[in-house]
């Protein structure tokens, strides 16, 4: 069975930065790493990102921009890229998801999900 054409895994880890929160002030910090992999069959540019940030408060973020950590990769058919960022909540647990919008080699555009991952200090229970 053949792949399909147009396919970009993503896989997170995430990480809580201790030495860069201050939970007394509401600022909780976390890294997350993302690993891209083109498992299609056609070359993909990532031209813009989305991202949906919420809280343990159901506050939410959304962040849109070109590209990733600023480049734009360009992914041949099992191919991966891989970059970590951050992100700050008010609160010790939140979660992100979002897409990532590609453009094939073949002029086709189409999203790669980002599926949903928690961020949480250790030992939060929620």
């Amino acid at each position: 069975m053949n792949p399909p054409q147009h396919q970009i895994q993503v896989e997170v880890e995430t990480a809580y930065l201790e030495e860069q929160s201050e939970p007394a002030e509401q600022r909780f910090v976390f890294a997350y790493t993302i690993t891209l992999r083109n498992s299609g069959r056609v070359p993909a540019k990532l031209l813009t990102r989305h991202w949906i940030i919420t809280d343990a408060n159901g506050r939410i973020q959304e962040v849109r921009g070109e590209g990733v950590v600023g480049e734009h990769p360009h992914l041949r058919p099992g191919q991966g890229f891989r970059y970590s960022s951050g992100a700050v909540l008010e609160t010790p647990v939140g979660s992100m998801q979002g897409s990532y919008q590609m453009l094939a080699d073949d002029g086709a555009r189409f999203d790669a999900p980002i599926p949903v991952f928690r961020l949480a200090k250790p030992g939060t229970l929620h």
